[in-house]
């Protein structure tokens, strides 16, 4: 980790209230990154922002500080004897693990402040998130299906918010979140009786007609908009055949080490296939996908932060708002039909001013996507070569059947199916 990534601007001199100054500094920041630097002096003053800037700078500090900052200088009004406390800051996420990581952030930031956080996901706690709610919040943050069932429930209102966040926006656009968006939006305050908050990796034209219907007046701040991707992410590209492309991965990954790695795929079929190669053949991974239980996927992801599971693999809708720090390698398996997933999935490693590496597979099946990728981001991707002769050969993983059967024996590999190499060998850069 370096500094290199921070701006000039100091926390202590934006004029904060102490009690936000005393979560800052127990979180270890000093300085502001350039998007904080750009977008804190405009929330301070209460002007709207719709911030793009590169996925793990701080986009989340930046918006929590700017709304905690205004409740802690704006008396709330108080709620009649029998009225309960009714949301103060709005947050919506695209994912339920998103809103897990801004409301960890919130607490983080808000120690000190004496404001009460709840959160509302789908997936599971339908009660007990329920009855936090309804005991009364400040900050409420969820993802839009949850939220709608809760309000429409009466467990909450939104006419008290005076700070509306709207994060990863153009993630919400391709779940399909839109409507639910416009739905809760048109429940709250004017927008001109709120502050209103739009951050995300990129802004589509979608996201900023959503900006100027539902903000007042925004100011727009992007930073870089023109170097798309990390300077830190190390890219390069593999140009495989289809039969090529697994034992390729296995051979990288054992190569690679320890270190967090995560796959990308464009399916959750393939999900499923690339994991069952590679526990068949001694690497710890496994797949999330978006039908896998909540507690699951919340074990998944502790294992993996804590070491234990090595590799991640995932599609784009299911890794999408996963906040995992220190992924030192990313795996294009598959090649993104869209560029801007291609943006998205690198920038989970190279975060807040560390270095990784980003690796693509062009395989005859979606090499036809890097003219665009390439364009998208304003430059060709460098080309690294492998000698096929050194791909380890694989044991087929076992039918699906006999994977899911509790407890069931693993299928022996075929004679001559074991490896002749632990790898492909070092990559080389054409």
């Amino acid at each position: 980790m370096t500094d290199n990534h921070l701006s000039d601007l100091r926390f202590d001199s934006l004029n904060l209230h102490e009690s936000m100054l005393a979560g800052i500094r127990d979180a270890g920041f000093e300085y502001c990154t350039p998007i904080q630097a750009s977008a804190l002096p405009l929330a301070l003053q209460q002007k709207d922002v719709a911030g793009q800037a590169q996925t793990g700078t701080g986009k989340t500090a930046a918006f929590l500080i700017a709304a905690y900052q205004k409740l802690l200088t704006q008396e709330p009004k108080a709620p009649s004897s029998n009225q309960q406390k009714q949301p103060r800051i709005f947050i919506l996420a695209p994912t339920r693990e998103l809103a897990m990581q801004i409301a960890k952030d919130a607490e983080e930031l808000g120690k000190h402040t004496g404001f009460s956080i709840a959160l509302a996901y789908g997936g599971t706690g339908y009660e007990q998130q329920r009855r936090q709610i309804e005991g009364g919040v400040d900050v409420l943050i969820g993802t839009p299906g949850r939220i709608i069932d809760y309000f429409q429930q009466g467990v909450f209102k939104l006419d008290k918010v005076e700070v509306v966040i709207l994060d990863e926006a153009d993630r919400m656009f391709d779940l399909g979140f839109i409507k639910d968006i416009r739905y809760l939006l048109r429940r709250l305050p004017p927008p001109e009786k709120r502050l209103n908050m739009l951050f995300s990796a990129t802004l589509s034209h979608r996201v900023m007609e959503l900006a100027y219907e539902h903000m007042n007046e925004p100011e727009l701040i992007q930073i870089e908009p023109d170097k798309i991707t990390a300077d830190r992410v190390r890219q390069a590209i593999f140009f495989p055949s289809n039969r090529e492309k697994m034992p390729l991965l296995v051979g990288l990954i054992r190569e690679m080490g320890t270190g967090r790695i995560m796959v990308f795929v464009n399916t959750k079929r393939e999900a499923d296939r690339v994991q069952a190669y590679l526990q068949g053949n001694g690497i710890n991974a496994s797949a999330i996908s978006g039908d896998v239980p909540q507690s699951k996927r919340t074990s998944m992801l502790k294992r993996f932060l804590s070491g234990e599971l090595q590799v991640l693999i995932g599609t784009d809708v299911a890794s999408r708002g996963l906040h995992i720090p220190d992924v030192q390698n990313i795996i294009n398996f598959d090649l993104p039909q869209d560029s801007e997933d291609y943006v998205h999935r690198i920038g989970r490693t190279a975060r807040a001013g560390a270095s990784g590496d980003a690796i693509s597979f062009g395989c005859e099946t979606y090499a036809i996507s890097l003219p665009d990728i390439e364009e998208y981001i304003g430059h060709k991707i460098p080309v690294a070569t492998f000698d096929a002769s050194l791909l380890p050969e694989l044991k087929r993983p076992a039918p699906r059947e006999k994977r899911d059967r509790p407890g069931g024996p693993a299928r022996k590999s075929r004679p001559g199916n074991r490896p002749r190499r632990s790898g492909p060998g070092r990559p080389k850069r054409a």
